[in-house]
């Protein structure tokens, strides 16, 4: 029973940390949020969860590796991200202008679900995760966490053991992806709320990291095509 709620606390850890980092998907959750409020910021953050969940379920069944062997499929997914990320970095640049305040905002219609799964589907480091950390939360076994942490890694072997395969890490792992996509908004809610120019400041700031995002997609991509 301990093993099983280790296992399980392990996945809400994994699942934070990947959904966590800065990053594009996380731009358009914020602005979506502090723009239109905590429903839509949600809905953002199920985009990007469903577009997982379309992974797990490739990747159980084999196909993600397929697609990677593909030699061409991933500099196309880059210029598709990046286009498509210069092109939602122009409708925060818009939200961001429009957007006086937080109070007065929360109007028009969200589109986050439908920008944060295509981007999710397109993003060749989520299919990256998926190839490597995600098979091996598929594949049945067990992993001694605490034994890669450097220097120690020798004194903490067998202290923390997560059973990969199991229903519970990968339980864990989807609520944790579920606890920061209802988490993020609702802090970027308050914070809107408190501060009455937070909105226009955040979709300002969306808008630059989508930008930038998409600049360093399109880079890679046409490096990777020639």
């Amino acid at each position: 029973m301990i093993e099983l709620v280790v296992t399980g606390l392990a996945g809400v850890v994994f699942g934070l940390a990947l959904a966590a980092p800065p990053g594009p998907m996380n731009a358009i959750i914020a602005e979506e949020s502090v723009v239109r409020g905590w429903p839509a910021g949600f809905r953002a953050g199920l985009g990007a969860m469903l577009a997982d969940a379309v992974f797990f379920g490739l990747t159980l069944a084999g196909f993600v590796a397929v697609i990677d062997r593909v030699s061409i499929v991933r500099p196309a997914l880059y210029l598709a991200g990046g286009v498509l990320m210069l092109y939602f970095a122009v409708g925060a640049i818009r939200d961001a202008r429009t957007a006086s305040s937080f109070t007065d905002a929360d109007r028009g219609v969200s589109r986050g679900f439908h920008k944060t799964f295509v981007l999710s589907l397109t993003n060749p480091y989520q299919i990256g995760f998926w190839l490597t950390v995600g098979v091996g939360l598929l594949e049945p076994g067990t992993l001694d966490v605490l034994a890669y942490v450097p220097a120690v890694g020798e004194l903490l072997e067998g202290a923390l053991v997560v059973r990969t395969g199991s229903p519970a890490l990968l339980l864990g792992f989807f609520g944790g992806i579920g606890c920061w996509i209802v988490g993020y908004p609702a802090a970027l809610v308050g914070a809107g709320r408190r501060v009455d120019t937070f909105a226009p400041l955040v979709a300002a700031g969306s808008a630059v990291v989508l930008a930038g995002f998409g600049l360093a997609f399109l880079g890679l991509g046409t490096v990777q095509f020639v």
